[in-house]
C-alpha cells in the first residue's frame, strides 16, 4: 500500500486525473490524503468533490478556506465575490449529499503509524499535536451541528489574531479556524498576520513562516500542508509544503509518505493569472 499526499486541488479535476495516472494510484490498495481546497476557482469543482467522495476510505481530506466557502455559500453566506466556479455544485441534485460530506470532513488529520500530521495552512506556535487536535474538533463539532447557519456568521474575520487560553466561544473558534485554513506569516508571539500571502521576504521583518519559530511546539512532528502557492520549495525538517500553484499554472504535487519521501509533480497549464 502506497499514500500519497496531494496539494491543492481548487477544482482541475483533469490534472488530478493525469498525477493519479504518474503515480499508478490502484484505489483497491492505495490511500490518498488532501491537504483541503478541494474546490473554487478551478473548471471542474463539481467533478472533483464527487470524485473525492466516491473514493471512501482510500482517502482522507482536511478542510482549506475555500471548502468552507462553499459550506457558507450553501448556507446562505454570500461574500462579494464574482467567482462562479462553485455554481455547478450548488445546483446538482446530489448538492445536499455533497456539502454534508464536506462539512464532516476534519480540520487536522493525524497518523500515528506513518508518523505525518496534515493540515490546510498551519498551527500557531503555542499548539502540540494534542492541543492542535483539540481546537481541530471544536470547529468539527461546529460544522456537524445542527446550528451551523449560526456559526458560520460567527466564523469570518481576522479577530483575534493571538492565541490565548483564555479564548472561548466565537472568538476561539475564528482564531483556530484562520490558522487551519489561513495562516501563513506571525510573530515571536503568535500574533498572525492574514494579510500577507506572497512568498518569504515579502512580509514585514518581525513576521516570519509560521514553521520557522524555533519554539513552535510542533517542531518535533512532521506537517504536511497546503494553501501556500507562492511558498516555494523548503528544506525545514518535518515540514512539507503541498500547494505547488497547479491553479496559476504551476504543478500538481504528491508526495508519499509511507515509505522515504518522495516527490511527483505534473505541470499545470493554469486555469487563472495570479492576481
Amino acid at each position: 500500500m502506497a499514500v500519497y499526499a496531494i496539494g491543492d486541488i481548487q477544482g482541475c479535476f483533469d490534472e488530478l486525473q493525469a498525477l493519479l495516472e504518474l503515480i499508478h494510484f490502484n484505489p483497491a490498495d492505495d490511500r490518498l490524503w488532501f491537504a483541503g481546497d478541494l474546490v473554487n476557482r478551478g473548471p471542474k469543482s463539481l467533478e472533483t468533490l464527487r470524485f473525492i467522495r466516491e473514493l471512501g476510505d482510500s482517502a482522507a481530506s482536511v478542510l482549506g478556506n475555500h471548502d468552507l466557502h462553499l459550506i457558507a455559500t450553501a448556507y446562505g453566506h454570500t461574500l462579494s465575490h464574482d467567482d462562479h466556479t462553485l455554481d455547478a455544485i450548488l445546483a446538482a441534485p446530489d448538492r445536499e449529499e455533497l456539502i454534508d460530506w464536506l462539512r464532516r470532513q476534519p480540520l487536522l488529520h493525524h497518523d500515528e503509524a506513518l508518523g505525518f500530521t496534515m493540515v490546510h495552512a498551519g498551527l500557531a506556535p503555542q499548539w502540540d499535536l494534542a492541543l492542535a487536535r483539540q481546537c481541530a474538533q471544536e470547529i468539527e463539532a461546529q460544522l456537524r451541528g445542527d446550528d451551523l447557519a449560526d456559526f458560520i456568521q460567527h466564523m469570518y474575520g481576522n479577530k483575534p489574531n493571538r492565541w490565548s487560553a483564555d479564548l472561548s466561544g466565537w472568538k476561539r473558534l475564528r482564531f483556530s479556524i484562520n490558522c487551519f485554513t489561513r495562516l501563513r506569516f506571525c510573530d515571536a508571539e503568535g500574533k498572525l498576520k492574514l494579510k500577507y500571502k506572497g512568498p518569504p521576504g515579502s512580509q514585514p521583518a518581525r513576521y516570519r513562516p509560521w514553521f520557522e519559530w524555533p519554539e513552535r511546539r510542533s517542531h518535533d512532528m512532521n506537517i504536511v500542508f497546503g494553501h501556500w502557492s507562492t511558498l516555494g520549495p523548503r528544506t525545514d525538517p518535518g515540514i512539507f509544503p503541498l500547494d505547488t500553484a497547479c491553479l496559476w499554472g504551476g504543478e500538481l504535487t504528491a508526495l508519499r509518505i509511507d515509505a522515504t519521501p518522495e516527490w511527483f509533480a505534473l505541470p499545470c497549464e493554469g486555469q487563472r493569472k495570479p492576481g
